[in-house]
């Protein structure tokens, strides 16, 4: 394992050199760590999707995933969620290991490919109807084809809040 590989960042070291506040989720400098950041310093900078990024011995680390071996001892083995959405609130509270699959439930829209408009709802130019589809695990679910985007929508939205709450719920259980 070379020397500043990620994974050579121990508990320990970090706590030596940032102070992590849970309730805020910013991380100090405990020690000045170059000649421009004296100690007590905001330590890292937030990039341009609001995530932020800390640069320890020339390795950059995402402040959220540090903030798991700050707390837990160990970085996640899975993703990062900010529950509330906000990539800069890296509050402990805010933060929870989850797979990917659920960390994309939490998308707050559509995305940039999309053309209707609504997550979860696309066009389907063979039927001419609007379809809703889901994800669960990997595998997608077709929950039908409709004449309003909002009409998938709305069938989209009352899937979500039945099968990921029933996922959650099961995965928290096992």
């Amino acid at each position: 394992m070379r020397q500043n590989s990620p994974q050579s960042l121990t508990q320990a070291r970090l706590k030596e050199l940032l102070h992590y506040d849970p309730e805020t989720g910013v991380f100090t400098w405990r020690i000045r760590s170059n000649t421009r950041v004296p100690a007590g310093s905001v330590a890292g900078h937030t990039r341009f999707d609001g995530y932020v990024l800390i640069r320890i011995n020339k390795v950059m680390y995402l402040a959220h995933r540090l903030s798991f071996l700050y707390m837990a001892g160990d970085f996640p083995f899975k993703e990062v969620d900010h529950i509330n959405g906000n990539p800069t609130d890296n509050s402990w509270a805010n933060l929870r290991s989850v797979t990917r699959s659920e960390n994309l439930h939490n998308l707050g829209g559509p995305t940039s490919t999309n053309t209707s408009g609504f997550l979860g709802v696309s066009w389907d130019k063979k039927n001419e109807k609007w379809v809703a589809k889901i994800k669960l695990c990997g595998v997608s679910k077709n929950l039908g084809r409709f004449t309003t985007p909002e009409l998938a929508y709305a069938t989209y939205l009352k899937a979500k809040d039945q099968l990921h709450s029933t996922h959650m719920r099961l995965r928290a259980a096992a």
